[in-house]
């Protein structure tokens, strides 16, 4: 049996007394004290034998997967899509660029306008560098089965392609120091990748005539090095010779007047 206090017992009276007056008078207590006894916890779940839980989990329910409706998720198989008669025409066309220029070069156009890419076409064309644009799809297309492929990463935005059949690094360097919205990316030059700085070393380089010069002329320096080598010993030989002789004969005359 809940019991109250004699402080609650008060208050609960004179609420009890005052609610009928406070009615009368169109008003309430605005608060009101309620004390409540103590609840018990229930929400605690009772263990459960470990018979049991294996019995719940081996008889619970799985409910079977949902047939996919044919046609909901795309096939596993990709359809290879047939390139285009313009493709391939753009494709053999690349490849006998590389067979027959010897330097192939990538820049990449930077906003540059139709007049500056006159002046600049106008400026390769002088030592023999023509100007080539490729989209960058068949590009990579076309480098992806071939020896080139590391070239492809060249290839993204507005790419330019400067071939020519020699390779003239320095002349095309020179005409691009004029044109500041081209960035060289790298190039293939003698079926070698080089990069932006690997151009720039090779222009560097003496050309082949001038090495083959030096390489003729140190051979020849060599050979008549040798020729005289091999002509110094027997000279020297027979100087030796003639001398020994002359030391004999001089030698034997005193002799020869002594006896007589």
């Amino acid at each position: 049996m809940f019991v109250l206090s004699p402080l609650d017992f008060l208050h609960k009276l004179r609420v009890q007394l005052c609610r009928p007056a406070a009615a009368e008078a169109g008003w309430l207590p605005v608060t009101q004290s309620v004390r409540h006894g103590s609840k018990a916890v229930t929400r605690h779940r009772k263990p459960i034998h470990i018979l049991k839980q294996k019995l719940l989990a081996v008889t619970k329910y799985v409910p079977p997967t949902p047939v996919v409706p044919k046609g909901a998720y795309p096939s596993e198989r990709q359809e290879v899509k047939e390139e285009s008669g313009f493709v391939l025409l753009l494709k053999r066309e690349l490849k006998k660029l590389f067979q027959d220029y010897k330097m192939v070069a990538v820049a990449q156009n930077c906003n540059s306008n139709a007049e500056d890419m006159r002046i600049l076409k106008h400026r390769l064309h002088r030592h023999g560098i023509a100007v080539k644009f490729f989209p960058n799809q068949v590009m990579c297309s076309f480098l992806s089965d071939s020896v080139y492929s590391n070239m492809a990463p060249l290839f993204i935005g507005p790419t330019v392609l400067f071939v020519s059949k020699e390779p003239k690094v320095k002349e095309m360097l020179t005409s691009l120091r004029s044109s500041p919205q081209m960035t060289l990316l790298g190039a293939c030059i003698d079926n070698t990748l080089l990069s932006a700085q690997g151009v720039v070393s090779y222009s560097k380089l003496p050309s082949v005539s001038v090495v083959q010069g030096e390489l003729v002329s140190g051979l020849a320096m060599m050979t008549a090095h040798t020729a005289s080598m091999l002509q110094r010993h027997p000279a020297h030989l027979s100087a030796l010779l003639q001398q020994y002789v002359k030391q004999q004969s001089s030698e034997e005359a005193p002799k020869a007047e002594e006896a007589t």
